[in-house]
């Protein structure tokens, strides 16, 4: 049981799942603060210096001046803000994992297309074939 336990890590499925974890993790921080540091500030000069990080909404009443000071006095906020952020984030994150998709899916179709086997023409005549010889014998036969 252990060898096979051995060999399913050892596949190469697994292994590209565990190394694409990584990198899908890593990525996700690299998207995250290119919202939050370059996209967001960006959006917040047309939108007249809105901030989405900082947008909520107190459920329960009452006024705080930032949505990190009702989230320590405890406050039910409900936090616009944050998933619109998330929202960015994934559609970013979605459409590069669209283009690092196509690209593969292209590099494996060119792959393959080298791979097939292609077919030479036949550069001189192959003569009749055994069945056009047998048919001649008949009829040669038949008269």
């Amino acid at each position: 049981m252990l060898q096979e336990f051995k060999d399913f890590i050892a596949k190469g499925n697994v292994m590209d799942m565990a190394v694409g974890i990584i990198i899908g993790a890593a990525f996700t921080a690299i998207v995250k603060s290119m919202v939050s540091d370059l996209i967001n500030p960006i959006v917040g000069i047309f939108t007249g210096g809105l901030d989405f990080s900082n947008l909520f909404f107190v459920i329960g009443g009452g006024e705080f001046a930032s949505l990190d000071a009702a989230r320590e006095a405890g406050a039910a906020v409900f936090a616009y803000g944050a998933f619109i952020n998330a929202v960015i984030n994934f559609l970013i994150i979605a459409f590069v994992v669209f283009m690092l998709v196509r690209y593969v899916n292209k590099v494996k179709a060119a792959a393959e297309k080298a791979e097939e086997p292609v077919e030479e023409a036949p550069t001189e005549d192959p003569g009749p074939s055994e069945k056009d010889i047998l048919i001649e014998i008949r009829d040669a036969l038949q008269k």
